[in-house]
């Protein structure tokens, strides 16, 4: 009893360190994609196998990322009570979790189809790159963005078994929406950043030129949508999801207009979690609801 008592503390000392109610930021944006892919409803079973595959692939990311900037989270102020800096989860117990969650990603790639199995690895490789980039390039963002932007192209994949121009497009839309707010949301470790050396866009372009980095990571993501929009002749429910993305990015670069950073949860969490939300939303409603 002790032993699972333990085993159940661990587990949510590491849901809980890996943020996995964050999900929320690229799982509607894979079932975006699923959606696109199959003009319609997917099956019950592709859609499970594919929100499996996002569980492990994010669960691996963020496991991997607080284990190999354990030392550097011990240094910052921010960071430094995180689970395995303040001792709460041992590194040996996290890597444990990390390949439980690498060998779910492969399992429910398998369970897809082919490619979605070939392409796991890239996608990993992309995970693990991630968590070194800021040691040595300011493009950590977009980097990052990169490995969101797997979700729905993976997502298309498993749909189809083949990559179509569509999701390279809505590959990009999460790219460029990801990076643009990881860059506001390293606006907060900007000080601690420049003095130990690490690497972002806000250390190279400072506060200002970093919101208006993000102002323009966020344009280019809505002109994709508009993109998509066009190349897959979607309807104007569609249409009416873009605009309400829009007022919702305008939104979280108002709370942020100033370089005031005590209104960053509002608009990192809630309007991030929001945008997928609302995308989503209005693509289901686009391909399932007959407009007169």
């Amino acid at each position: 009893m002790a032993t699972e008592t333990s085993l159940i503390r661990k587990i949510t000392v590491f849901l809980e360190m890996i943020k996995f109610s964050h999900t929320v930021f690229a799982l509607p944006f894979a079932l975006t994609g699923a959606l696109l892919a199959a003009n319609g409803l997917p099956s019950g079973r592709q859609v499970l196998w594919i929100i499996l595959a996002m569980a492990g692939a994010r669960t691996a990311a963020m496991g991997l990322n607080r284990l190999i900037d354990a030392e550097i989270d011990a240094k910052n102020p921010r960071t430094a009570n995180r689970a395995i800096p303040a001792g709460l989860i041992g590194k040996g117990a996290t890597l444990v979790f990390i390949v439980a969650a690498t060998l779910l990603l492969l399992f429910a790639a398998t369970m897809l189809n082919p490619l979605c199995l070939k392409l796991a690895p890239v996608a990993i490789f992309f995970l693990v790159l991630y968590s070194f980039c800021k040691r040595f390039t300011a493009l950590a963002h977009v980097v990052l963005g990169i490995c969101l932007a797997a979700a729905p192209m993976g997502a298309w994949v498993a749909i189809r078994g083949n990559i179509d121009t569509p999701a390279l497009i809505l590959g990009g839309v999460v790219l460029f929406w990801v990076a643009g707010f990881d860059i506001l949301y390293a606006l907060q470790d900007l000080e601690f950043d420049r003095a130990a050396g690490l690497h972002s866009i806000p250390v190279v372009l400072g506060v200002a030129g970093s919101l208006w980095a993000a102002r323009l990571f966020h344009l280019v993501m809505l002109g994709l949508l508009l993109v998509l929009f066009v190349t897959m002749h979607l309807g104007v429910l569609f249409l009416v999801g873009i605009l309400v993305a829009t007022a919702m990015l305008l939104y979280e670069h108002l709370l942020l207009k100033d370089g005031n950073l005590d209104k960053l949860d509002a608009a990192f969490f809630n309007m991030n979690g929001y945008i997928s939300i609302t995308i989503l939303a209005f693509t289901a409603a686009d391909l399932l609801v007959k407009w007169p």
